[in-house]
């Protein structure tokens, strides 16, 4: 996970417009925000997003 989509998660999460277990929301609003990059990084890698949520680390 790069430093730029860490910071796009966080922004959305400030936001308070979803529940960030549900990853299509997350995704649409990615979109909405232009953050494109989430929007693939959420498709390619579920598991390294969810382990973020869960433990606010990074995988490296």
């Amino acid at each position: 996970m790069t430093e730029e989509i860490r910071k796009q998660i966080l922004a959305i999460r400030d936001t308070g417009r979803s529940n960030m277990f549900d990853v299509p929301a997350v995704q649409r609003i990615a979109h909405e925000m232009e953050f494109y990059e989430l929007v693939v990084f959420l498709e390619e890698s579920p598991k390294e997003y969810m382990q973020f949520i869960l433990t606010g680390k990074a995988e490296p």
